[in-house]
């Protein structure tokens, strides 16, 4: 087992893909005529924000052999994440999405599912994985399908079989299940059980739970096998649980411009604290510990929603003690 492990890396597994997002104001995809490329992917960006703070980030998934893929990798490696388990498929195209809003809050959006799909257990280093101290998977896209979703069920289970600290966000995204939500709800559950971090939105709560009481919702969870809840609650901050004791600790008041990536910066945060315990897989037991961790997560959550973009956005160490000192 790995509970005092001198390794501090992070493995994230999941979608590396390109979001198109559509810069004409007010119009749908039909009329909109300019985008602006962006890497995106939850896992990749988590990955990303735990390296831009100076920890041990690797990430694991696959793209097409094809610019947009070679933009990915690049996008990564820029910020110091290693690629090495970025697997580059020649007949499969890079996963891409189209998005565009409207006033009234209406998105367009339109899905062409590529690489990301058809990642399997033979494409994992499984020495590398089983080498890092905390195992994540947070994805919209790799539960919808196999191979992908049977490879992601696989690697829980045998990084649980293993002793590892496994995190999971599931990230659900109602355009990609739309009429399929108890699917999405079935594998969900499925991961929870073997995780000891489980970060969920206060919708993904109620929607994986059945319940808009977060306290119940919570204890579901805790039932199911996770160890540590985090619910994030947008400014109002996060409700951290457990099993024994939960409370809200509160964000901090900032102007936000746009909170894309904002969730994914506070796994980052929290697994990059996380790292730093020594006996990770009992954490779960000293409340206080977890408290000071997830008011520093919701903190550099905060700070991405000060700027523009998901990776884009994100702090460095620098940037993040600067803050600090600032009321």
């Amino acid at each position: 087992m790995q509970n005092s492990s001198e390794n501090l890396s992070v493995v994230c597994v999941g979608e590396l893909l390109i979001d198109f997002f559509c810069t004409d104001i007010d119009v749908d995809l039909i009329e909109g005529s300019q985008f602006l490329k962006s890497a995106g992917g939850a896992p990749a960006n988590v990955s990303a924000a735990i390296a831009k703070l100076g920890g041990d980030a690797s990430f694991s998934g696959k793209v097409g052999k094809d610019p947009f893929g070679y933009f990915l990798k690049q996008t990564l490696e820029a910020v110091n994440v290693d690629t090495s388990m970025l697997v580059m498929d020649e007949k499969a195209t890079t996963t891409l999405a189209f998005v565009s809003l409207k006033k009234n809050g209406d998105r367009d959006f339109v899905f062409h599912r590529g690489a990301d799909a058809l990642l399997t257990l033979g494409d994992i280093d499984q020495d590398k994985v089983s080498q890092s101290k905390i195992l994540h998977f947070g994805s919209a896209t790799a539960m919808l399908s196999d191979p992908f979703c049977t490879t992601y069920l696989n690697l829980i289970s045998n990084a649980k079989d293993e002793g590892q600290f496994i995190s999971f966000d599931p990230n659900y995204r109602g355009d990609l299940w739309a009429g399929r939500s108890l699917v999405f709800v079935t594998i969900a559950k499925k991961a929870i059980a073997l995780s000891d971090f489980v970060k969920v939105s206060d919708e993904e709560l109620e929607i994986i739970t059945g319940t808009k009481d977060y306290e119940e919702g919570v204890n579901i969870l805790h039932a199911l096998g996770a160890k540590i809840i985090a619910v994030t609650l947008g400014k109002r901050g996060t409700l951290l649980s457990n099993g024994n004791r939960n409370e809200i600790v509160e964000s901090i008041p900032v102007t936000s411009i746009d909170s894309t990536g904002a969730g994914d910066a506070f796994v980052g945060a929290t697994l990059f604290r996380l790292t730093k315990t020594k006996y990770i897989k009992s954490i779960y037991k000293d409340f206080e510990q977890l408290r000071d961790i997830v008011a520093y997560a919701n903190k550099i959550g905060a700070l991405v929603c000060t700027k523009i973009g998901a990776i884009e956005a994100l702090p460095s160490i620098k940037e993040v003690e600067s803050s600090m000192y600032q009321k």
